[in-house]
């Protein structure tokens, strides 16, 4: 509980009248205690017809929320809010909510809409009621613990509502048919042959056995081997677009294994900062799923820098069989990423090797906006510095037979599935 204005202009305007009596008042000053008296009991009033029975909190809402997710709470009051009520909240720092919010409904319902942010299992923290006295006089302020806690893990939207089983299917059985059953490597079957079937497919040996034309069909190969190798040093922990860059990357690397998984290939697992931290050998995609997940949902942020030079080092020396290794790092310039460029490219000597480079959007639009002031214009040179190495390094990472894939947050994930199933239906991998 706290003073207010109005009690101290309440306590002007006692002092005020105390002075207007002053020349009227006995030798003993009883006149004077007048207005103070009236104060007085005003203040018992308002204190008495204010009191309220301490407040029951109950926060109603899913145990866990994806990363990036806005999921929507419900807090009841119990009694319900006196007018005029505000609840301040402190929320940790992997959720993000309002910081004050009023009741809605009822005057005992708080509507929150609490966003996911970072990884792991948050307690709420507490919740400041704060409303008026009857006469204003006073703000009671009680804080409260709300006496929850929620799980933020990696976004597998994508797989849950089934968009990249229907990516997948359509891309093996679909509209890529061509690449899926018809210009494959693996043998499917003997069919008769079609006026129009190429020549090259016909099974002459079979044909002069059965004594009729027949073609072979074969489809796409499948089991090969998909490494995600993820960096989860201090500088994926940047946060760009809502979430830290390692938050968008997990993301990404649950849904490229889903759809390996559904495609019939074989996912592995390899996670580094300053030093090699885990490694799951390559297993079909259904089996391992449920571990790349518990393991990406456990991964740490690591506040040391990243060693890429050893990590990709004792990568190369695990892998046994050509396979497509994704890799999700960061750099900073062409400097630092010098040695990241020359083990990615001898890295994708033996295996096809897909670098995911994160476009910060900030620093796109600060790089491109006018320049009025000379804080700006600085902030625009050093942004425009930036992209210009970020280029430089990808060009050279191009050039070294590195595919890269330049995307915004919002578009990483169909983009590497997309490319993942691109380079599936054409043997590549």
């Amino acid at each position: 509980m706290r003073p207010t204005r109005r009690l101290l202009w309440a306590a002007l305007i006692a002092l005020g009248l105390t002075a207007l009596l002053l020349p009227f008042a006995a030798g003993d000053g009883s006149l004077l205690a007048v207005p103070w008296m009236g104060l007085a009991a005003l203040i018992i009033l308002d204190l008495v017809g204010s009191v309220h029975r301490r407040r029951h909190l109950e926060l109603e809402g899913p145990e866990t929320v994806f990363a990036g997710e806005t999921a929507r709470f419900r807090l009841h009051i119990d009694p319900a809010a006196p007018p005029g009520l505000i609840a301040l909240f402190d929320w940790p720092e992997g959720v993000d909510g309002p910081a004050e919010a009023r009741p809605v409904q009822g005057d005992d319902v708080i509507e929150l809409p609490l966003t996911g942010r970072a990884r792991g299992a948050w307690a709420l923290g507490r919740v400041w009621l704060n409303w008026p006295s009857r006469f204003g006089f006073f703000d009671f302020t009680p804080s409260t613990e709300i006496g929850r806690s929620v799980t933020i893990l990696p976004d597998i939207r994508p797989v849950t509502q089934g968009q990249i089983d229907l990516a997948v299917r359509t891309s093996l059985h679909g509209q890529k048919e061509s690449f899926a059953e018809g210009e494959g490597s693996e043998f499917h079957q003997l069919r008769e042959y079609v006026p129009g079937d190429s020549l090259r497919r016909v099974d002459w040996k079979r044909s002069a056995r059965q004594r009729r034309m027949l073609s072979k069909e074969t489809r796409a190969e499948r089991n090969h081997n998909i490494i995600i190798a993820l960096d989860h040093g201090y500088l994926m922990r940047e946060e760009i677009a809502g979430l830290p860059k390692i938050d968008h990357a997990i993301n990404a690397a649950l849904a490229t294994a889903w759809a390996a998984a559904v495609g019939g290939d074989q996912v592995g697992l390899y996670t580094f900062h300053a030093r090699p931290h885990s490694w799951m050998p390559p297993e079909a995609g259904r089996q391992i799923f449920p571990k790349l997940r518990r393991a990406l949902a456990e991964l740490s942020y690591e506040s040391a820098e990243s060693n890429p030079t050893l990590a990709l080092a004792t990568l190369q020396a695990r892998m046994r069989r050509r396979s497509l290794v994704i890799v999700f790092s960061d750099f900073v310039d062409t400097t630092t990423s010098e040695l990241m460029v020359e083990h990615l490219g001898r890295l994708s000597r033996e295996h096809l090797v897909i670098f995911i480079a994160l476009r910060d959007p900030v620093t796109e639009d600060q790089a491109r906006q006018p320049v009025s002031t000379l804080q700006a214009a600085a902030e625009a040179v050093s942004a425009s510095d930036l992209l210009r190495d970020r280029r430089i390094v990808i060009e050279r990472l191009g050039q070294l037979g590195v595919m890269v894939l330049d995307v915004r947050p919002d578009q990483l994930t169909p983009r590497l599935v997309s490319t993942y199933l691109d380079l599936k239906a054409r043997e590549v991998a």
